[in-house]
């Protein structure tokens, strides 16, 4: 009887906050302001030019906050629904605590702040490329070869003994739980976890996440799509065996790219 009344609770509020997220960035797409979930020079023009230049070191604290922003809400959006059976499984376990929707809603929160995290660590990086090559005027020319650079990396890591051992920690919830909560201090426990799984899930997934830099990082179509590979290869039976034929895929993309545009 407990377990059904978890089940009623937990189905709609989860399904609520990932569907919010998904509906935040499609409108987000869709309006005037989607470019800000882009990497152009957006900065440069408009009323978001007035503010970088307004408030000190604007042109990287603007960027940087709309960026992880939007990128927040990509993680809630692509990434919570891999992490499905570990709160299902979590939610169910504190069931009769009185604040189990506390605990659920700290473990949600520090899975994000990993990937919050490894979004403020793109942005730098991305921010660092732009400031070294873009004056040149190499990037907008061989842009392509980033994009195929990109593409054989997440192909290559398919193959890595890392991506198997986060995603084996991902695929079991159960022993992850075991593992990582403990009930003395269950507010700081139940953050902890959420810290720990994001970590591996990170390890598991950011070379996929990263394709959204290929794929265009606004671009909602894609996300559904490499969400979708990512929640497979983490909770189907037989998403482990995905790996292998998305690492090739990824590979003959990059090789196409670079043949494509050296035969040129």
């Amino acid at each position: 009887m407990q377990g059904a009344r978890t089940v009623r609770w937990f189905v709609p509020i989860t399904g609520l906050l990932i569907g919010t997220a998904w509906a935040a960035l499609w409108m987000w797409e869709q309006s005037p302001y989607g470019r800000y979930l882009d990497h152009g020079r957006w900065t440069e023009i408009g009323f978001a030019a007035s503010i970088c230049r307004v408030v000190p070191a604007g042109d990287l604290l603007l960027p940087g906050f709309l960026y992880v922003g939007g990128w927040l809400l990509m993680s809630a959006a692509m990434m919570l629904p891999t992490a499905l059976p570990l709160l299902h499984l979590f939610d169910r376990l504190t069931a009769a605590r009185p604040n189990r929707l506390a605990l659920v809603g700290l473990l949600i929160m520090g899975y994000l702040l990993v990937w919050a995290s490894f979004g403020v660590v793109v942005h730098l990086l991305d921010a660092a490329l732009q400031a070294a090559v873009g004056p040149s005027g190499w990037l907008p020319l061989h842009g392509w070869l980033l994009g195929a650079i990109v593409l054989a990396i997440a192909g290559v890591f398919q193959f890595s003994r890392l991506k198997y051992h986060c995603l084996d920690k991902c695929r079991t919830p159960f022993s992850f739980i075991a593992q990582h909560w403990s009930g003395p201090t269950p507010r700081l426990s139940a953050f902890r976890l959420g810290l720990h799984h994001g970590m591996f899930c990170v390890g598991c997934c950011w070379a996929i996440m990263l394709l959204m830099f290929v794929v265009g990082t606004g671009n909602v179509g894609w996300m559904l799509i490499l969400g979708a590979i990512m929640a497979l290869e983490k909770n189907a039976p037989w998403g482990r065996r995905l790996s292998h034929p998305l690492g090739l895929a990824l590979l003959a993309w990059a090789g196409a790219i670079i043949a494509g545009n050296m035969s040129v």
